[in-house]
């Protein structure tokens, strides 16, 4: 799978508002058939910065996401909610899904 996170530092302005900014875009992505999960969650440290964390089955369904509709309509919408370029680490890892933590298993 191709697994992805990226940081958004979003304007101050737009911080709180960023979850129903990004709405739209988060959806259809959710939607694409090669999208195993696309997932933001905000720091704890930093009101301001949301991390995503993104996944998709195969190169081609990555292809497919880059290429859809919805992702150029967020290249030139999002980038104007946004102090800076967000950093992103993107790689292909040999599986499809989490796996369990077990230095903190819970049992049971």
């Amino acid at each position: 799978m191709i697994f992805i996170v990226a940081k958004f530092q979003v304007l101050p302005a737009h911080a709180d508002e960023w979850p129903e900014i990004s709405k739209r875009f988060t959806d259809a992505v959710r939607s694409e058939p090669g999208n195993l999960w696309f997932d933001w969650s905000r720091s704890l440290d930093d009101p301001n910065e949301y991390t995503l964390v993104e996944a998709f089955k195969d190169e081609d369904a990555g292809t497919v996401h880059v290429q859809s509709d919805h992702f150029k309509r967020a290249q030139e919408w999002l980038p104007q909610h946004l102090e800076k370029t967000p950093r992103v680490i993107n790689t292909n890892i040999g599986q499809d899904d989490w796996s369990l933590l077990g230095e903190m298993a819970v049992p049971g």
